[in-house]
């Protein structure tokens, strides 16, 4: 076991089953012309944030939780006065997973959390981008099993953005599909 890497369970799944597929499937010359995953962003608007800085706190341990990586605080870039927000103010977090916390993400996403959503048909086909990347809005954060219902301060959405290599949309959706990713029939 001496100097043997720790690989994702998805990781070796995209590299042994899904890479063979694709080049089979879509006819690429080159393993380069493969789709990959090149990074996923969770993040979390507080707006609640301008009244109670208890609630940003709370979203960023909530973060920190759900994706195993510290979240950092996001601030408004622009004011709206009738939000009354004013550029540079704190108003919500988000994280960035790349390499082996990506697809460990991925994977408890797709086999654990989406599964556990109320009434749950499928996630739409339409969120696509144009670029081939993939955008998911959550209602609860409650669905991660590693958020404690007792210890949240407020039940509060999240979303999560898909960045793939992909260059259309429908590569991309076979690419997240092939990943078990459950589209709505």
């Amino acid at each position: 076991m001496a100097g043997k890497k720790y690989e994702p369970r998805l990781k070796k799944v995209y590299r042994e089953r899904i890479c063979p597929e694709l080049m089979k499937e879509c006819g690429y010359s080159s393993p380069m012309q493969i789709p990959r995953l090149e990074k996923i962003v969770v993040s979390m608007g507080v707006g609640e944030a301008l009244q109670n800085k208890k609630l940003l706190d709370a979203a960023i341990t909530d973060l920190t939780q759900i994706t195993g990586q510290k979240a950092v605080k996001t601030k408004a870039r622009k004011s709206i006065a009738n939000f009354k927000i004013r550029t540079g103010q704190e108003i919500g977090a988000k994280v960035t997973l790349r390499g082996a916390m990506m697809y460990e993400f991925l994977d408890r996403l797709v086999n654990v959390a989406l599964p556990r959503v109320k009434d749950f048909r499928g996630v739409s086909g339409n969120a696509f981008d144009g670029h081939g990347n993939y955008a998911l809005g959550i209602t609860e954060q409650i669905i991660f099993p590693e958020i404690d219902y007792d210890k949240i301060e407020k039940v509060a959405g999240l979303n999560i953005v898909i960045v793939t290599t992909a260059k259309t949309d429908a590569e991309a959706k076979t690419f997240l599909g092939k990943f078990g990713m459950p589209w709505r029939k």
